[in-house]
């Protein structure tokens, strides 16, 4: 989606990707040692009853869906980051998840004219409706770029 597709109150919804046991095991292990999301047997009688997927995994599986599904053939050109950032409950192994983005602002820089401002809000659900990311963004749009395809 271009910037100009964008508008205030608008409500976007991605595909389902579906998260593995051995996705979370081994994002983990490379990003999250946390024990509750490596150790299968130990994460049984943890806190969280059974493995759960770092909140860092469920952030990028977000922007993958985002990238891929809202953001791709965009003016997208970054993000100076995040109003707040909450994991209100636990992604599990099978779990389906969905990201909804809600625009909550969508205006032009004053400084910047060719810069878009997007302020918005993602919520990630899985197959539950059960809410497991919210986050509020900020994103540039630089309107004078040409746009660039995504490499694979």
């Amino acid at each position: 989606m271009k910037f100009t597709d964008f508008h205030k109150d608008q409500v976007l919804k991605t595909s389902a990707y579906k998260v593995t046991e051995e996705e979370i095991i081994q994002f983990a292990k490379a990003y999250d040692p946390q024990w509750f999301h490596t150790n299968i047997e130990a994460a049984k009688t943890g806190p969280f009853q059974g493995l759960i997927g770092s909140g860092w995994m469920t952030c990028g599986i977000a922007m993958r869906l985002v990238a891929n599904e809202i953001l791709q053939g965009s003016e997208s050109s970054g993000s100076p980051g995040l109003s707040y950032l909450r994991w209100p409950a636990p992604v599990r192994p099978d779990d389906e998840l969905m990201v909804q983005t809600t625009v909550l602002d969508h205006r032009y820089s004053t400084s910047k004219p060719h810069v878009g401002i997007l302020k918005w809000r993602w919520q990630v659900f899985n197959q539950s409706h059960i809410e497991v990311l919210d986050l509020e963004a900020i994103s540039f749009f630089d309107t004078s770029m040409k746009i660039i395809p995504p490499s694979e």
